[in-house]
């Protein structure tokens, strides 16, 4: 991760993978509690993040709960993730063909308490683990979802190696299709790389 730059109201540091970026909103408070702006055109196109999103999500999941990798295959989608309640470690693994950093991965931890926020561009596959009891997990999409579009890796695929932290004795809860998908070897030899 380098140094923060500050842009407007959003401190954003950039990522040894091109693309990738957390971003710290600016938090007012006082005795009430606080304000921020979550989301802000000018200030995330100051920041590189030139991207018009169609589409807010939000999840809940329990403790132990990892949802991913995933990423769309015809109709790709710029994201901007945040955590609303709880805390979870968010990962995003380079899929761009020609890019130097191809199937490298980043994981950054996102929580109600840091606020932070992680844009994960089109063309990575993206996926978390929930760490605390609960979370609520938002993110902005830049284009529709279209549900037969979804391709996805397995959490542990060893071509990958994304080193979750995971707590010992931790049980993990994966979706029945979390559990099919393929690997990035074949991903690889499907693409021709």
């Amino acid at each position: 991760m380098q140094k923060g730059t500050v842009m407007g109201k959003l401190t954003v540091e950039t990522c040894e993978i091109e693309g990738l970026k957390v971003i710290t909103p600016e938090v007012r408070g006082d005795a009430r509690g606080y304000f921020i702006e979550t989301y802000n055109y000018n200030d995330c196109k100051e920041a590189g993040i030139d991207v018009v999103f169609v589409q807010d999500n939000q999840s809940a999941s329990k403790k132990g709960v990892l949802r991913g990798l995933h990423f769309q295959i015809n109709y790709p989608q710029d994201k901007l993730v945040r955590v609303i309640k709880g805390e979870v470690y968010d990962v995003a693994v380079d899929l761009r063909e020609g890019s130097p950093t191809f199937g490298k991965w980043h994981g950054v931890l996102l929580s109600e308490e840091n606020k932070k926020q992680f844009f994960v561009p089109k063309g990575f596959a993206h996926g978390f683990l929930v760490l605390s009891d609960y979370a609520e997990f938002c993110y902005k999409v830049s284009d529709f979802y279209h549900p037969n579009d979804e391709g996805g890796f397995m959490y542990n695929d060893p071509d990958i190696g994304v080193e979750w932290p995971i707590p010992e004795g931790m049980e993990l809860t994966l979706s029945e299709k979390d559990t099919k998908h393929g690997s990035f070897a074949d991903y690889k030899k499907k693409a021709g790389k």
